[in-house]
């Protein structure tokens, strides 16, 4: 089976470093055209099942991927973002006032303990995402997307590579990007990973942002 991890297009949270957790915000119209980028990109691929995350800038993305092919997206409530707490929608001056301790902890060795200000760490939502996973792997599908956030979308990939929640950090993925990996009994194969070549068309938008 082919797994593709794909993240949302942009948000104005994104756009402006905001910090974005479970706040349900949509896309831009330049996010909506990176989603319709992502559409293109996988159109000739065989694609069996869309699997998004509930909130609006997954959702959309999600329906745009599955728009051309006649698949509707599936929503799977353990695929929401990270839950940020307190600290939604605060940019990185205003964390660092607020939560220094908190800040300090999440950039530590042991970063993927640390609690958002009244919300998750990135452990609790490895464990929400411990049997979302065991499930996929074990699917009969040929091809299944996922459509979800940063966070999620990093401890997914770590779980597939076979690393802890620790290994957060080691891996990234962009707005709008696209990842897959072949899934066979006993092992797990990288095809690409945070690819965003598929943006390229897009070129500059009206701010001047590359993609």
């Amino acid at each position: 089976m082919i797994l593709y991890l794909i993240r949302h297009g942009e948000t104005a949270y994104n756009r402006d470093g905001v910090s974005l957790g479970r706040k349900d915000v949509g896309l831009t119209p330049f996010g909506e055209r990176q989603a319709a980028a992502v559409a293109r990109a996988l159109a000739k691929q065989p694609l069996d099942h869309i699997l998004s995350s509930p909130l609006a800038r997954a959702l959309a993305t999600a329906s745009a991927l599955g728009s051309a092919r006649g698949v509707k997206p599936e929503v799977r409530n353990e695929l929401i973002e990270l839950d940020a707490g307190e600290a939604e929608g605060l940019t990185f001056p205003e964390l660092r006032e607020r939560f220094a301790v908190f800040l300090s902890e999440w950039a530590g060795p042991n970063g993927h303990e640390a609690v958002m200000p009244g919300g998750e760490s990135i452990c609790d939502l490895d464990r929400r995402l411990g049997p979302f996973i065991e499930e996929v792997r074990h699917a009969s599908a040929t091809a299944v997307a996922v459509v979800s956030h940063n966070f999620v979308l990093r401890v997914l990939a770590c779980r597939l590579m076979g690393l802890g929640a620790a290994s957060f950090r080691n891996v990234v993925f962009d707005v709008a990007s696209i990842s897959a990996f072949a899934i066979d009994p006993g092992r797990v194969v990288v095809l690409k990973l945070n690819d965003v070549c598929h943006l390229d068309v897009l070129n500059l938008d009206q701010g001047g942002r590359t993609v």
